[in-house]
C-alpha cells in the first residue's frame, strides 16, 4: 500500500518544511473554517469572560497601586480607635516626614429645630490635609477657607436629608456649624471605613467644639505621612521602623502600595469567583465545541478514508485532525483575550467617573495565560473524544454515504487523554484559585452538575423512544425527534441546564438574603442602635427613653474598640487564617466585658467567670472563628486596648445566634479585664410592634436633643444600607451567570445547526407525504417546548439546592424560595429555545426540496 509520506526525490532540495501533520492541517485549513464558527464563539466567549476579568482586576489594581499616595492619603499612615497620638507619639511621626491628623467618627446631624436628623460620617482635618491629590467644591470653593471659617463642607445628599442648604446650619453634637460648601470629590475616601452616612468635613478645632469627642468615644484617630525618600526600599524600612518603634501603640499601618488591604482582598475573591464563573461559561461552551468537532469529523469521512486508503493509519489522522482543531481553538482564544482586552477600556470610557478609583489599563501576562491554558485544556477535553472515534471506523464504513450512528468508545490512549485533560483542567482551576477550598467546591458543582444534565438528556431520551405516539401527529413527531439517534436532546438540556442552573442559584441565594435582610431581621430586631452612651448618664438615658417610650426595651453593654496583636504569643501578622476568619486579625474589633452570657449566645465549651473574678484577664470567643482559627479553651489572645496591650486566656466559646442583631461581640472579656479603661455604652432601643414611624422619630428627636454626643443608628438604614452594596456585587455575578447562559445559547445554537441537514430532509419527506407548513411549524414547536419546560425544570431544581446550600450552610440564614426567580428561568428557557428554534425551524422550512430528494 502506499504509504502517506511523499517520495524524498520530489522534495525540494532546500528550504525550511513543516512537519507532515502540520502541513496536511493547513492545507485542510484552505478552505475557511465553515462549520466551526460556534465553536470559535464558543471558545472566545468563555476566554472573554475570563480574560475580562482578569484585566479589569488588573486595571483596577494598577490603578489602586500607581494611585496609592491619593487614595491613601500620603505614603504611609497609622491609625488607632480612641486615643489620639501623645506628644511624644506625635513628634516621632514628624521625625519621619510631613503629618496630617484626621478624626472620623458617626455622628447625628439634625436642624436647628430638631425636627429632622440623620446619621452622618464626620471628618475632622488639620490645615495640612490632604497630603495628596484634593478636596474639589462645587463651584471651585477653597476647601481649607471653609474649614478654617468654622464651616462644614457636605456631600449634597445630606442637604436633600435633612432639607438644608448652602448657608444654613446644622447642629452637630452641642456646636452650631454654618454648611459653607458642597464636596464634589475626595481623595481617600476607600481607605477610610466603611460608611453609612454622609460626610461632613469640619476642622480639628471645630470638633473640639462639638463636645463629641469624649473618653471611650468611638473616634478614629489617623495620621497620613509624606517621606523623602518616596523610593520602595525607603518606604519599606519606615514600614518596619515605624511597626518596631510603635509596637506597643496599638496603630494600623498601611501604606500606599497596598492603599487598602481590605479592598484588595475583595477585589482579589471577586476576581477568582468570577473567574471561575467564566470557566463555567467555557465549559458550557465546550459541548459546542464536541458537536462542531464530531459534525466536523462527520463532513470529512471521504477525506479520511482517502488518508486510510493510502496507508495513512489511526495516529497520524488523529495528528492531523487534533492539530486542525488546535489552530481553530487558538483563533478563538485569540479573539478571547482581544474581546477581554477589552472589557476595561469600554468600563473605564462608559463608567469611568463613576469608579471609585480611575483604572490604568494594563493587563499582566499571567491573566493572558490563564484564559488561554483554560482555553487550550477545555477544547482539547472536549475534543479528544469525537477526534479519537474517527481513528477507529473502518475505511470501508467511511466511504459509505449513510451509516448507523455508531457509538463505540475510542483507544484507550484516547480515553487516557481524555482523562489526562479533565484532570489538568480541575488541578489548574484549583491552583490558579487563591481560594483552594472554594475552587475544589465549585469545580464539584460543575461536574455534578454536568453529570446530571447528561444523565437527565440521556433519560429523557431513553424514555421519548419507549412511551407511546401522542394522538395527534403534530406531538407524536416532536416526541419521536426527542427519541431520535443524534437528537438534539443532550444539547439542548446540558447546554440551557447549567447556565440557567446558576442563575437560578443566584436569584434564589439574592432572594433568600434580602428576606432576611428586609423583612424577618427587622420584624426581630431592635428598632436603634445607640453608640457613645456616656456611661455616666446611664440612668438619665433611660429616663428620656421611657418617658417617650414607655414600653420600650432597652439593652445596653460597654463598648472599646482594640486589635488583635498576638495569638498564642504568634503576631497576628504572620498567622495565615482562611478567608472567613482572617476579617478579625486585621483592624479593630468591637470588644466588651460582661458579668454573664451576653444575650444570644450560647456557651458550647469551657466554664463561664463568677461574677465576683478577680483573678487573671478571661476572654469568651465565638466559636466558629475560633475553629477558623484554630482556637479553643486555654489558648491565649493579646489585644491592643487605648495603647495597652492585654492578654487574656481563652475560658470559654460561645455560639452566637448574630442573625437576632441582639448586642454581641466576638470576643466578651472577664469584668476585671477592662472595666477600669474609659468606655461608653452601646445599647439597643426595642420599640412594641404597634410603634409608628411618627413614634421612632420622635424617640430620636428626644435623644438627639437631650444627649448631643450620642449617635442614634436607626436599624432599617443600616440594612438599607448593606442591601445597596449587595446589589451591586449581585449584578457582577448576574452577568457573569448571563455569560454562562449565553454560551449555553450558543451550544444550542450549533447544535440547532447540527441538526438542520437531517431536519431539512426530515422535512422534505413529510412535505412529499402532505404535510403543511404549519404543521411541520407546530411540531418543532411542541418539540422545543418540552426540551425548554424539562430543561427549566431540573435546572430549578439544581439551583434551588445549590442556594439552599449556599443560604442555609454557608451563610446560615433561612431559605427563601423566590416563585419569581423560577418563572424567570422558565422564561428564559423558553425564549431562548423559541427563538432559537424558530430560527432553525424557518430555514428547514424554506429549504429547497428537489436536492435533497435527489440525495444531492
Amino acid at each position: 500500500m502506499t504509504s502517506i509520506e511523499a517520495p524524498a526525490a520530489a522534495q525540494p532540495a532546500a528550504g525550511p518544511r513543516l512537519p507532515l501533520v502540520l502541513r496536511f492541517a493547513l492545507r485542510e485549513m484552505r478552505t475557511g473554517i465553515k462549520g466551526f464558527g460556534v465553536f470559535v464563539a464558543c471558545v472566545a466567549l468563555g476566554v472573554g469572560a475570563i480574560a475580562g476579568v482578569g484585566a479589569l482586576s488588573d486595571a483596577l489594581n494598577a490603578g489602586f497601586e500607581g494611585q496609592g499616595e491619593v487614595i491613601l492619603g500620603g505614603d504611609i499612615t497609622l491609625s488607632r480607635m480612641h486615643r489620639r497620638a501623645s506628644a511624644e507619639e506625635r513628634s516621632r511621626l514628624e521625625q519621619w516626614g510631613r503629618v496630617s491628623e484626621t478624626a472620623t467618627m458617626r455622628a447625628s446631624a439634625r436642624t436647628l429645630d430638631e425636627s429632622e436628623q440623620t446619621l452622618v460620617e464626620l471628618k475632622a482635618v488639620d490645615g495640612a490635609y490632604p497630603l495628596a491629590g484634593a478636596i474639589e467644591l462645587e463651584g471651585g470653593r477653597s476647601f481649607d477657607a471653609l474649614t478654617r471659617a468654622g464651616g462644614a463642607v457636605v456631600h449634597p445628599i445630606l442637604l436633600e436629608r435633612l432639607g438644608v442648604a448652602v448657608g444654613d446650619s446644622i447642629r452637630l453634637g452641642s456646636a452650631t456649624v454654618p454648611i459653607l460648601g458642597i464636596v464634589a470629590r475626595e481623595p481617600d475616601t476607600i481607605a477610610d471605613r466603611v460608611t453609612y452616612g454622609a460626610r461632613v468635613f469640619v476642622s480639628l478645632a471645630t470638633l473640639e467644639t462639638t463636645g463629641l469627642v469624649q473618653p471611650g468615644s468611638l473616634v478614629r484617630w489617623r495620621y497620613a505621612l509624606s517621606i523623602a525618600d518616596r523610593s520602595t526600599a525607603g518606604l519599606a524600612a519606615l514600614r518596619e521602623l515605624a511597626q518596631r518603634a510603635l509596637a506597643e501603640a496599638g496603630f494600623i499601618i498601611a501604606d500606599r502600595r497596598n492603599p487598602s488591604p481590605q479592598v484588595t482582598r475583595t477585589l482579589e475573591r471577586l476576581r477568582q469567583f468570577l473567574t471561575l464563573v467564566g470557566l463555567t461559561a467555557l465549559l458550557v461552551g465546550g459541548v459546542g465545541v464536541a458537536n462542531a468537532v464530531a459534525t466536523f469529523i462527520e463532513r470529512r469521512r471521504k477525506v479520511i478514508a482517502t488518508y486510510k486508503s493510502v496507508g495513512a493509519n489511526g495516529g497520524t489522522i488523529f495528528a492531523i485532525f487534533l492539530t486542525q482543531v488546535l489552530l481553530i481553538a487558538a483563533i478563538g482564544i485569540v479573539l478571547g483575550l482581544a474581546l477581554g482586552l477589552l472589557v476595561p477600556l469600554v468600563l473605564d470610557n462608559l463608567y469611568g467617573e463613576a469608579l471609585p478609583i480611575r483604572a490604568v489599563v494594563t493587563v499582566s501576562p499571567w491573566s493572558l495565560v490563564i484564559a488561554a491554558v483554560y482555553g487550550i485544556l477545555v477544547s482539547l477535553l472536549f475534543a479528544l473524544w469525537p477526534l479519537g472515534r474517527a481513528e477507529t471506523v473502518r475505511a470501508g464504513v467511511l466511504f459509505r454515504e449513510e451509516v448507523a450512528d455508531e457509538r463505540q468508545w475510542p483507544k484507550r490512549r484516547i480515553v487516557a487523554l481524555t482523562v489526562l485533560a479533565g484532570v489538568a483542567l480541575i488541578a489548574f482551576a484549583i491552583l490558579s484559585s487563591g481560594s483552594t477550598l472554594t475552587a475544589i467546591y465549585f469545580t464539584a458543582a460543575v461536574v455534578v452538575v454536568f453529570a446530571v444534565f447528561i444523565a437527565f438528556g440521556t433519560l429523557v431520551t431513553v424514555l421519548a423512544r419507549r412511551m407511546p405516539r401522542p394522538k395527534p401527529a403534530e406531538a407524536a413527531l416532536a416526541v419521536g425527534n426527542i427519541g431520535a439517534p443524534g437528537g438534539l436532546t443532550r444539547s439542548v438540556v446540558l447546554s440551557l441546564g447549567a447556565g440557567l442552573s446558576l442563575l437560578v442559584a443566584v436569584a434564589l441565594t439574592d432572594a433568600s438574603l434580602l428576606e432576611e435582610l428586609s423583612t424577618r431581621l427587622p420584624q426581630q430586631s431592635p428598632n436603634y442602635f445607640v453608640l457613645d452612651i456616656p456611661k455616666g448618664e446611664r440612668e438619665a438615658f433611660g429616663a428620656v427613653v421611657h418617658r417617650e417610650a414607655p414600653e420600650a426595651v432597652i439593652d445596653e453593654a460597654p463598648m472599646l474598640r482594640g486589635r488583635i496583636v498576638r495569638v498564642n504569643g504568634t503576631p497576628a501578622e504572620e498567622i495565615k487564617a482562611s478567608g472567613d476568619a482572617e476579617w478579625v486579625l486585621r483592624g479593630d474589633r468591637g470588644l466588651t466585658f460582661s458579668e454573664t452570657v451576653p444575650k444570644g449566645s450560647r456557651m458550647v465549651a469551657g466554664a463561664w467567670w463568677p461574677t465576683d473574678h478577680e483573678g487573671e484577664a478571661l476572654v469568651s470567643f465565638e466559636d466558629e472563628l475560633a475553629a477558623r482559627l484554630g482556637l479553643g479553651v486555654g489558648d491565649s489572645v493579646t489585644v491592643n486596648v487605648l495603647g495597652r496591650n492585654i492578654t487574656a486566656r481563652i475560658a470559654n466559646l460561645r455560639e452566637v445566634k448574630w442573625e437576632n442583631m441582639t448586642i454581641n461581640f466576638v470576643m466578651v472579656f472577664s469584668p476585671n479585664t477592662l472595666k477600669a479603661a474609659p468606655y461608653n455604652l452601646l445599647a439597643t432601643i426595642t420599640l412594641p410592634k404597634e410603634a409608628t414611624l411618627a413614634q421612632e422619630a420622635q424617640l430620636a428627636r428626644a435623644l438627639a436633643k437631650t444627649f448631643p454626643s450620642v449617635t442614634t443608628i436607626r436599624v432599617k438604614d443600616a440594612v438599607n444600607a448593606f442591601e445597596a452594596v449587595f446589589a451591586k456585587v449581585m449584578v457582577a455575578v448576574r452577568i457573569a451567570g448571563s455569560v454562562t447562559l449565553a454560551a449555553g445559547a450558543l451550544v444550542l445554537a450549533g447544535a440547532l445547526a447540527t441538526a438542520q441537514r437531517r431536519r431539512i430532509k426530515q422535512a422534505v419527506i413529510l412535505k412529499t407525504l402532505g404535510a403543511t407548513r404549519r404543521r411541520i411549524l407546530v411540531s418543532h414547536f411542541v418539540e422545543y417546548l418540552m426540551l425548554a419546560c424539562l430543561t427549566a425544570v431540573l435546572a430549578t431544581l439544581l439551583g434551588s439546592v445549590a442556594a439552599w446550600i449556599a443560604v442555609t450552610q454557608v451563610m446560615g440564614l433561612e431559605f427563601a424560595f423566590s416563585a419569581l426567580a423560577v418563572a424567570e428561568a422558565l422564561a428564559i428557557a423558553i425564549g431562548l429555545v423559541a427563538v432559537l428554534g424558530g430560527l432553525g425551524t424557518w430555514q428547514v422550512l424554506r429549504a429547497p426540496a428537489v436536492p435533497y430528494l435527489r440525495s444531492e
